[in-house]
């Protein structure tokens, strides 16, 4: 229904929500007049800032161990955040470790790590101590996160010409959408308070993804009332539960975008390895082209559109006219397969885990039409090469093998790539380069051990490791990092 717009004079049945919303269709004045009750009962009219503070369980979006499976759990000691709404900022100050030991997020083995994450208008960082790196992937999910707080979800609706549905339980369903960002219905009670948000928003593999936040446990802050619990869902998994322990409200709160994290910008960094084989690098994911007789292989398109499409117009440039024939997808996490849509845009096929395809299948079949991506633009299909165990690819140039990396933690169908002639290993997460001379952990990583295994295993003789985060190293780093001898 467009907004603003008189719905008919009839009940109608509205499915497909987290909770089924049956009731009769009102006018976008009826929803003006419900964000008005709301906003008094809540006490949102005059809250500028916010903050609040809670512990409890997360899970990481994304980074499920099984193609499809419940995204692995981690523990939430603390976490704070602070909003702006007037000027759309957020930070969030998380401390949390690993509850469970397979799958992704990139939080250490063993012990807690901290994350601050920031949002100020359409600029998003990560700050670690003084340093601030740029997110500009992180945007869309903050502003999101932002808006669907029972507070913001008022002001947001409040601002997108809303339209209310009221349920047969007295219950007042009110939907709005902020354009190419996300599409939201909040439920409030009879008694004023928002209960439930059912938010749609644009994931890089995902396309259109639902999330549900639900809101309970209300209590009164000096007239501004908040809920103690916060419970959410994102791809029909739960991501949240959160304990809230303590809010203020209208805090003081300075969100000072660094200079390092204004140029949001893709960093295209190419460095040759051998003939026809080139480290893509520059940003937090790398990529590698490797040029064959006819066409170009491209390991790797992360993090979402800009990223890989930024890589793929470099990667144009370094052997004129071969197209991009296969695009070689390491594992299915998202920061990893990200830009997959993208390179199946430029025509690429998908070469995966074989575990991988149908997940992808029935993931690409979801458009992103709330922010339509370079697949949806172009309008193409995605085909897809499984790799069970192993598959290997030559031509006149040069001999490539995909190797499937048996019995990972990280992920359970996983990928690297090994160039016989070059005695390169290209692979992602299984070992990243630490700083140089550093030295190794008193307690092997498992995954360092299980990489070398693989390689052990498959009988691969390998000179450099090229990593999919970090810098290229002789092998001996892999084995030294795990406390082992290098091979000689």
């Amino acid at each position: 229904m467009n907004p603003g717009r008189r719905a008919p004079l009839r009940c109608l049945l509205a499915a497909g929500l987290a909770v089924a919303l049956v009731g009769c269709a009102s006018t976008a004045d009826d929803a003006t007049a419900t964000l008005s009750r709301s906003a008094q009962a809540m006490g949102s009219t005059g809250l500028k800032t916010l903050r609040y503070a809670g512990s409890g369980t997360g899970f990481s979006f994304g980074q499920a161990y099984t193609p499809g499976g419940v995204w692995p759990k981690f523990t939430v000691h603390s976490m704070t955040r602070t909003i702006d709404y007037d000027s759309g900022s957020l930070r969030e100050e998380i401390v949390l470790s690993r509850a469970e030991p397979l799958g992704g997020g990139g939080y250490p083995v063993s012990g807690e790590q901290r994350n601050d994450q920031y949002l100020n208008g359409e600029i998003a960082w990560n700050q670690a101590g003084t340093t601030a790196a740029p997110g500009p992937r992180y945007v869309t999910e903050r502003i999101h996160q932002l808006w669907i707080t029972p507070h913001g979800a008022l002001k947001a609706a409040q601002r997108n010409r809303a339209t209310s549905r009221r349920n047969a339980d007295g219950a007042t369903a009110v939907s709005f959408s902020q354009p190419g960002r996300f599409s939201a219905t909040l439920l409030v009670g009879a008694d004023g308070l928002v209960t439930q948000v059912d938010s749609v928003f644009a994931d890089p593999v995902l396309g259109d993804t639902k999330a549900v936040t639900t809101y309970s446990d209300y209590r009164d802050f000096g007239g501004v009332k908040f809920p103690m619990r916060v419970r959410q869902t994102m791809g029909g998994y739960p991501v949240l539960d959160l304990a809230v322990s303590a809010v203020e409200v209208n805090p003081a709160a300075s969100f000072d975008v660094p200079e390092a994290a204004r140029n949001q910008a893709e960093r295209v960094v190419v460095e040759r390895l051998g003939a026809g084989v080139w480290f893509i690098a520059g940003g937090s994911h790398n990529s590698v082209a490797i040029e064959m007789a006819d066409h170009l292989i491209l390991v790797e398109a992360p993090l979402n559109d800009a990223r890989t499409g930024a890589v793929i117009e470099q990667v144009k440039t370094l052997a004129p006219g071969k197209p991009i024939r296969y695009v070689v997808n390491s594992h299915g996490h998202f920061d990893h397969s990200g830009g997959v849509r993208a390179a199946v845009a430029e025509g690429a096929t998908v070469v995966t885990g074989a575990a991988n395809v149908p997940y992808f299948e029935r993931a690409f079949a979801t458009p992103n039409a709330l922010r339509p991506d370079r697949m949806a633009q172009a309008g193409k299909a995605a085909k897809f090469v499984p790799v069970t165990d192993k598959l290997a690819m030559a031509d006149a140039m040069r001999a490539i093998e995909f190797h499937a990396i048996a019995g990972s933690p990280h992920a359970e169908s996983f990928l690297m790539v090994y160039l016989p002639n070059e005695r390169l290993l290209v692979e992602a997460d299984a070992f990243t380069p630490g700083a140089a001379n550093a030295p190794p952990p008193a307690t092997p990583n498992p995954h360092h051990l299980n990489l070398i295994a693989n390689i052990e295993r498959l009988g691969l003789p390998v000179d450099r490791i090229v990593p999919l985060h970090g810098r290229v190293v002789p092998v001996a780093d892999l084995y030294v990092a795990a406390g082992k001898t290098p091979p000689r």
